[in-house]
């Protein structure tokens, strides 16, 4: 099984991790380095407004003179990555930063060590009590849904998806809000539209 978790608006939310107040307001977000800056982000409000990527900040603010242009937050892209990993890391040693703000984590259900003759091996299972390993794949969504409450918690919104696929693992993350998990790649994906593999 893989899980995926993704912060949505990656470089947005690192460049306002710190400033709640201008969440509700419509804010774009700009590449500093480029000879000719474009907006590369922007939240709900300011799609709202009629601002788009890949406008100029002055179409931007043609659109809606409130909008706040920001720059992109590159410590704090640093440390949203690193908090991220720690806390994928608290789920599986098999953890792999896949692009920034996305992560995506490997679960290796029933390869434990063997046991000896006539042992049962338990361990605790979501709700406190015990449980026997075959029943620990039903534990990752309450598992992964705890770590997207521990992220929330760090000012990073994120959401998370599970399947026997990376790929799907990684679509379902983008689909969902929390968590979301998948027993059939198969059937989640014939009903989604081509254009959402573009993403």
């Amino acid at each position: 099984m893989f899980a995926t978790i993704y912060v949505p608006n990656f470089y947005l939310q690192a460049a306002l991790r710190h400033q709640p107040k201008l969440r509700a307001k419509p804010v774009a977000l700009i590449e500093e380095q480029e000879n000719k800056p474009l907006i590369i982000q922007l939240n709900e409000a300011a799609q709202t407004a009629g601002i788009r990527k890949g406008m100029a900040p002055s179409q931007a603010l043609a659109r809606d003179l409130h909008v706040v242009i920001k720059v992109r937050a590159r410590t704090q892209e640093k440390l949203i990555e690193q908090i991220l990993l720690e806390h994928a890391f608290t789920l599986s040693p098999y953890v792999e930063a896949t692009a920034p703000g996305v992560c995506t984590i490997q679960f290796t259900l029933g390869r434990q060590p063997p046991r000896l003759s006539g042992q049962t091996r338990f361990q605790p299972s979501c709700n406190g009590q015990d449980a026997h390993l075959p029943g620990e794949a039903g534990c990752l969504s309450s598992k992964l849904s705890r770590v997207i409450e521990r992220l929330r918690k760090c000012e990073i919104s994120a959401q998370a998806g599970i399947a026997p696929l990376p790929d799907a693992s990684f679509l379902a993350a983008h689909l969902v809000r929390p968590v979301l998990q998948i027993e059939d790649a198969k059937k989640f994906l014939a009903p989604l539209p081509i254009e959402i593999l573009a993403i």
